[in-house]
């Protein structure tokens, strides 16, 4: 995978430590939730509701469970109106509903609100699932490890709230009786799990094992013929950092000059000063095997994404499940060629996905997805589908 075009990845390593973010303190004086009419959306009545109803129905049973359970601190509960919403989508299942009965639907149930904060705009980025090359067993070849989840691998933090820990450890390792930080990305790739049988898959390339920890998902085409696809599962706790940053602050790349291509041949040209660069970043990323029949990677949410209609969002400010109404006039290269403006279902976070109008749109699998997303990094707006039975003041965490 080593010609891949990991545009996402680029996008979000390159990405300043200082992009826009909302702490939960200050949105919660900053954040309001102003009613507006659905006639007031950017292209509302041209948008495709019968996808973005199909999206929305994926959600209905964690959102039922998720209500059941409680959310944890800090992040918004599913409210009775949104599970009425829900009720109602199952029991259109089957149905074949035209566009405008998809449309009254969600004018039915919901309210339009547009998000404002401090800043005039939000920021949208994209991510996908890369497909790459590998192998179950170490060869010649493929030898940069994968690991499952290590058992002794403890969330401190609930893992759709990581995006707002700050500089906080999100899990650490158990030993024996107390909990200790889990060994940084240098220590993992230097040894520090080996001989606890977590190896999940090799691959050829660990440039391409650093990205694909970035994407949080994976299409692995085996040696044998076979593929499987692998997804989150955890990370060993330290904070994200940007080596594309890192290298602008070092000035060994030039801020107007860095790219994906840049920076993939910088790390590759040297292999042991590009490793030593990536090490920057101390975040090492787990994952899991999906089960056979999963038709795409599965969000924070717990359901297959859906290409042009997930979004990741800030799970302290927007309830996962819910609808969102997405407009950004300069991204035209999402759709037919117009301005982006689309029903979106929020099903999954990330952890640079911080503040109120802060998404990552899904773009689907392969390479033409990843050519999508790397390109995106657009102003954007949101406006908040919530339930009728919401009132702005009651909306904001």
């Amino acid at each position: 995978m080593a010609t891949a075009p990991w545009l996402l990845a680029a996008v979000m390593i390159l990405m300043p430590t200082g992009a826009p973010t909302a702490q939960p303190k200050d949105s919660a004086r900053k954040l309001e939730f102003a009613p507006v009419r659905f006639a007031d959306l950017p292209g509302w009545s041209r948008d495709d509701h019968v996808a973005a109803l199909k999206t929305f129905l994926k959600s209905c049973e964690r959102v039922k469970a998720l209500a059941e359970r409680g959310a944890p601190a800090g992040r918004p509960a599913p409210s009775p109106g949104l599970l009425l919403a829900c009720k109602e989508a199952t029991a259109l299942r089957g149905n074949k509903l035209t566009p405008g009965e998809a449309r009254s639907f969600f004018e039915h149930f919901f309210e339009p609100h547009r998000v404002r904060h401090d800043q005039a705009q939000g920021i949208l980025t994209g991510y996908y699932e890369p497909v790459l090359e590998g192998s179950r067993v170490p060869t010649e070849r493929f030898k940069t490890p994968v690991y499952h989840r290590p058992p002794d691998l403890v969330d401190v933090i609930d893992e759709t709230m990581r995006g707002v820990a700050g500089g906080r450890l999100t899990h650490l390792r158990r030993v024996g009786d107390r909990l200790e930080p889990y060994p940084a990305r240098a220590d993992i790739e230097q040894g520090a799990l080996s001989g606890m049988g977590l190896e999940l898959v090799y691959l050829a390339d660990p440039v391409d094992a650093f990205f694909m920890h970035v994407q949080g998902s994976g299409r692995i085409r085996l040696t044998d013929g076979t593929s499987i696809r692998i997804g989150y599962d955890g990370k060993n706790g330290h904070p994200y950092t940007s080596i594309g940053r890192y290298l602008i602050d070092q000035r060994l790349l030039d801020a107007d000059k860095i790219s994906l291509a840049s920076l993939a041949k910088w790390l590759r040209a040297e292999p042991e000063r590009g490793r030593r660069v990536m090490w920057q970043n101390a975040s090492f990323v787990f994952f899991r095997e999906l089960d056979k029949d999963a038709g795409a990677p599965k969000g924070a949410l717990g359901v297959p994404l859906t290409p042009g209609r997930s979004l990741a969002v800030d799970a302290s400010v927007h309830v996962l499940g819910s609808p969102i109404y997405v407009s950004s006039p300069t991204l035209t290269h999402a759709g037919k060629g117009g301005p982006f403006a689309r029903l979106m279902i929020a099903q999954d976070v990330g952890s640079a996905i911080t503040g109120p109008e802060r998404g990552d749109i899904y773009f689907g699998s392969g390479a033409a997805a990843g050519r999508l997303a790397g390109i995106t990094r657009h102003p954007g707006n949101f406006f908040a589908l919530l339930p009728r039975d919401l009132r702005t003041e009651a909306a904001a965490p």
